[in-house]
């Protein structure tokens, strides 16, 4: 089994869902860089992409590939359509994950991440790792296994505290059953609840031998860093600080949220992180966050950083699964100055702030997004008086999220990620009511700064980014470069 090398001087960014898909990681990794899937909602997009025809037939060949035989048949035979979904017909829905996933809901995931994996992997020895958001809890367990059965070298996770991933990863390399403590409102004092996941369930054979993945913790602040690899259950190989500036979600300001004259979150020296302290864990990590450029690499090196991670650039490159029609109005936006970013305190029903592009001919913020939860994603689990587990969304219908002891004022503005994000990568549901989920696109605050990197092209690639980055680009790009 091969080993690792050195820490890449380059992560490209994790992003969800499916924008950062295998063949942008398999890019990126071509060039000795570490590429990165995303693992959030990775099952879904797997199903409609076999109701879209699986073109290419990529997703039947690493399908082909699993070692499980048997969730091999299920998936194909319930889910792959040869001509594609007719149009104007609703893409076949997953079930929403429940407390206690079933083993059919937990073999579907495993797939879903063995595939993006395997077709990242096929054909080379670059590094490839898997990012996933410790917010989305259900589904880790199962995430994770299936990425190191493909082969994963990295996992990465944020948006929360992944204290308990480094120990399930060791279980996991040895085919264990593996725990994490699922975040439960409401939960009675000495009261847990668990998600559990046991490898040993799926085979009928002596499972192959796995290789446990490093394991970088996405980060905001030096406490929860010094926490992670003091306090964390198994070992922490390093992390990624990520600033406010950075897409997707951020970690709120420190000391209470307060607002600026475009409703966005004001964050201040508190929220910035102690580089100095950070390398004194004796942990290689990467800056994040406004890094995507060849002077913030430079920089990053000289304070100890091993390198940087970056987003937005490979956001809107060729490769990306971004909708093509979305990258061309955001980048010609983007070369006329007419993109924005906000920093929307409201979107995500997560109660994180949330990055959100916005351009001329692009949906608005605002719209009149029909109130549903029919992916779950996202949902907040809560104990009932009856001791089950319920879940509830920001989201969804405001009387039924109320019903389930919701405060009303907590639905205000929030808008459903799960179905936008899949509308951004062209699995848009389509609606009763008429139409298709509309898409919010998020990105970094650098993103309104891309017009000095496009210096004048229309589309771009991930190897102009790592030329760009690691200064080794001619042309255009190295004029950007200077």
């Amino acid at each position: 089994m091969a080993t690792l090398g050195a820490p890449p001087l380059i992560i490209q960014g994790g992003m969800g869902a499916a924008v950062s898909n295998w063949l942008l990681a398999k890019t990126t990794a071509l060039r000795g860089q570490l590429g990165v899937v995303s693992g959030t909602g990775i099952d879904t997009v797997l199903v409609r992409r076999l109701q879209d025809g699986d073109v290419g037939g990529h997703m039947r060949r690493a399908i082909a590939r699993f070692p499980i035989p048997a969730a091999i048949a299920d998936t194909v035979l319930k889910y792959f359509q040869a001509a594609g979904r007719p149009a104007g017909v609703p893409y076949r829905a997953l079930p929403l994950f429940q407390a206690k996933v079933t083993r059919a809901r937990q073999m579907l995931t495993v797939l879903a991440n063995f595939v993006e994996v395997n077709l990242a992997k096929e054909g080379h020895d670059g590094p490839i790792g898997i990012n996933l958001l410790t917010k989305i809890q259900l589904p880790t367990l199962a995430s994770l296994y299936g990425a190191m059965l493909a082969g994963v070298d990295y996992v990465l996770m944020g948006a929360g505290i992944p204290r308990e991933i480094p120990g399930a990863l060791d279980r996991l390399a040895r085919h264990e059953p593996a725990a994490i403590k699922l975040d439960v409102e409401g939960l009675r004092p000495g009261s847990e609840v668990q998600v559990e996941f046991d490898p040993r369930e799926y085979w009928t054979e002596t499972p192959p031998p796995l290789r446990r993945p490093r394991f970088l913790a996405i980060v905001a602040s030096n406490l929860l860093a010094t926490v992670l690899a003091r306090k964390a259950n198994g070992r922490v190989d390093g992390f990624v600080i990520e600033g406010p500036t950075a897409g997707g979600h951020n970690a709120p300001p420190r000391g209470g949220t307060r607002l600026n004259e475009r409703a966005e979150p004001i964050y201040g020296a508190r929220d910035e992180v102690d580089l100095s302290q950070i390398r004194e864990l004796g942990l290689p990590f990467w800056v994040a966050g406004g890094a995507g450029s060849p002077e913030a690499l430079r920089e990053s090196l000289a304070a100890g950083a091993a390198g940087i991670q970056v987003g937005t650039l490979f956001a809107f490159c060729e490769e990306s699964g971004l909708g093509a029609e979305y990258k061309r109005e955001v980048l010609a936006s983007a070369r006329s100055g007419a993109v924005d970013v906000v920093t929307d305190p409201r979107a995500s029903p997560t109660g994180y702030p949330f990055k959100v592009v916005r351009w001329p001919d692009g949906p608005l913020a605002d719209q009149r997004r029909a109130r549903r939860c029919d992916m779950g994603y996202l949902r907040t689990p809560y104990q009932l008086e009856d001791g089950r587990i319920g879940f509830r969304c920001a989201a969804e219908p405001v009387e039924s999220y109320v019903a389930k002891g919701g405060a009303a004022q907590d639905t205000t503005g929030r808008q459903c990620l799960c179905n936008a994000l899949m509308a951004n990568v062209g699995h848009g549901q389509v609606r009763p009511e008429g139409g298709v989920e509309s898409p919010i696109l998020t990105a970094g605050d650098d993103l309104k700064a891309i017009g000095k990197f496009l210096a004048g092209r229309e589309k771009y690639s991930a190897q102009d980014v790592i030329d760009y980055l690691l200064g080794v680009a001619s042309g255009p790009l190295a004029t950007a470069a200077r």
